[in-house]
């Protein structure tokens, strides 16, 4: 069986998007720091049942969209706090995913744990889900 081509490419994209916002978010440099705040599409909440076969919510942090598209999906505790971190890339019809650990992928762990949560970001984007 081969591998699909997202597949194939997927950890060449997360492993640059890491080293994306590395530079970006733990940067002393003024300009970087406000570049990281422009850096993604959207941040929301999407709601169990949303796509086929999704059967648990979470938080989409949106990087890219078309083709190809790139995500991050967060899976939270009740309280908000990140238990599971997806990298998701996806190209016409065809998708793949890696999990993120902190060892390796700490940046967006702490994105999640420290900006998203500290700021309410979990919270608003659920409760704006819910108002729609």
């Amino acid at each position: 069986m081969t591998q699909s081509t997202c597949e194939q490419r997927i950890d060449a994209h997360l492993k640059s998007t890491i080293a994306e916002l590395e530079r970006m978010y733990y940067s002393d440099d003024e300009s970087e720091r406000e570049e990281f705040y422009e850096y993604g599409l959207s941040f929301d909440y999407v709601a169990p049942n949303t796509f086929t076969d999704q059967e648990q919510g979470y938080f989409r942090y949106q990087l890219s969209w078309g083709g190809p598209s790139d995500e991050f999906r967060i899976y939270t505790n009740p309280d908000f706090t990140p238990h599971y971190i997806e990298y998701v890339f996806q190209d016409w019809y065809d998708g793949a995913e890696r999990q993120c650990n902190k060892r390796d992928h700490a940046v967006i762990w702490d994105i999640c744990e420290g900006l998203f949560l500290d700021c309410g970001s979990f919270e608003h984007a659920f409760n704006e889900s819910m108002n729609d």
